[in-house]
């Protein structure tokens, strides 16, 4: 009787289990921006790419950008009209949305999840949230403008560093600001000024330990060693560009979608119809790759042997692809009329790609390059996939 009782006990534990709920999955998920209509969908890739819900009520979203928490459950969306707004994805709703700002451009989660920075051009500078109330936490205003004291530099470029650390760029004034917030209650901050013309954007290397601004108003790229502060702020790619004639530029790239593979980074040329790929070990000009058009994102294939391009008008209906050994373009694809963003899955079979003008989602196979899934979209810009929770600076 003993046994029976053990074992009809046994039986019944595990039938609990099996009917215990599960969280739900989250890795193979992602968000994308629907510029046009304020909403974003959610998104499942593998091997039946699909759309699973559409969330609106997000105001503003022309120059969206999406962060995550590390569990991946929530998406941050950063807004042009300096909303910020929480999303559970799995419930496929609005938790939480505040409006922070005038004109927000980018954010970043900590290193611990725990908070949340915005970039702000309006009223300028960073504003730092907890990331699950979205009480703020900490306010850094930019500097006065001399033209105009009432108004304030530009905050762009933010990026989530080790030991609990944002850095951003202010655009007007030509600084790059760290910020630790390891003691949320006593922030510090260590300013670097004179680091050149009007900083547009800025990324940080997926290892933490570089920060690179690229400039707008004059030529070169400004370059911080996270391990070495000490050292400030220095100039790489100086002389690129100061010979030969400047083209106009239609769109300007986003650092954020510049090219980590294997010893380099590849960049695109601003005003320029050419890829630069630079080597890690001391960010010096390795080579240049001519491509169609003016670059605006190139994105990495996961195992480092191939990147994607897409271009500013008149060619943003094409994407080139290059070959990473060769750095030689080898295929140029005609997707459809007005290619916004790429992303890879996190193991590099798909790739994502967003035709704005068609309102539409293609799905591509990166090695066989063909078309696997075709979804709509409502003028689609930023695809987001929530394996970006475990990268810094994304």
């Amino acid at each position: 009787m003993m046994r029976l009782s053990v074992a009809l006990a046994s039986i019944s534990l595990l039938a609990a289990c099996a009917q215990a709920p599960l969280a739900p999955t989250t890795g193979d998920l992602g968000v994308v921006v629907e510029r046009a209509t304020g909403t974003v969908q959610i998104v499942r890739h593998g091997d039946s790419p699909e759309s699973l819900a559409t969330i609106d009520g997000l105001g503003d979203l022309s120059h969206a950008t999406v962060s995550f928490s590390r569990d991946q459950r929530y998406a941050y969306v950063f807004g042009r009209d300096g909303g910020l707004t929480k999303i559970d994805i799995p419930q496929a709703r609005i938790e939480q949305r505040i409006i922070q700002g005038g004109n927000s451009i980018g954010g970043a989660v900590s290193q611990d999840g725990n908070l949340i920075a915005v970039g702000n051009y309006e009223p300028g500078g960073l504003r730092v949230f907890d990331a699950d109330t979205l009480e703020p936490v900490l306010s850094l205003t930019g500097p006065a403008l001399e033209s105009d004291p009432d108004k304030h530099s530009r905050a762009v470029g933010v990026a989530d560093a080790p030991g609990q650390q944002f850095v951003f760029s202010l655009f007007d004034t030509g600084e790059i600001w760290q910020v630790d917030v390891a003691d949320r209650n006593a922030p510090t901050v260590r300013k670097y000024t004179d680091i050149g013309r009007q900083p547009y954007d800025g990324m940080i290397t997926s290892d933490g330990r570089h920060y690179l601004a690229g400039l707008f108003g004059e030529d070169g790229l400004a370059h911080l060693d996270l391990w070495h502060p000490e050292k400030g702020v220095t100039r790489i790619l100086e002389h690129y560009g100061r010979q030969g004639e400047k083209l106009p530029v239609y769109k300007m790239p986003h650092l954020e979608g510049w090219a980590p593979a294997g010893n380099q980074t590849l960049i695109p040329g601003v005003g320029d119809h050419k890829v630069l790929v630079l080597n890690n070990n001391d960010w010096s000009h390795e080579a240049t790759i001519p491509v169609l058009g003016q670059p605006i994102f190139i994105v990495v294939r996961p195992d480092a042997r191939q990147a994607w391009v897409n271009f500013a008008y008149p060619d943003n209906d094409k994407v080139q692809v290059i070959d990473i050994e060769t750095l030689t373009v080898t295929d140029t694809l005609d997707i459809g009329p007005g290619v916004l963003h790429m992303e890879f899955t996190p193991k590099g079979e798909q790739v994502w790609l967003s035709v704005r003008d068609a309102d539409e989602l293609q799905v591509w196979d990166p090695y066989q390059l063909k078309k696997l899934a075709t979804l709509p979209a409502q003028a689609p810009s930023g695809i987001f996939f929530t394996h970006r929770a475990y990268r810094m600076g994304l």
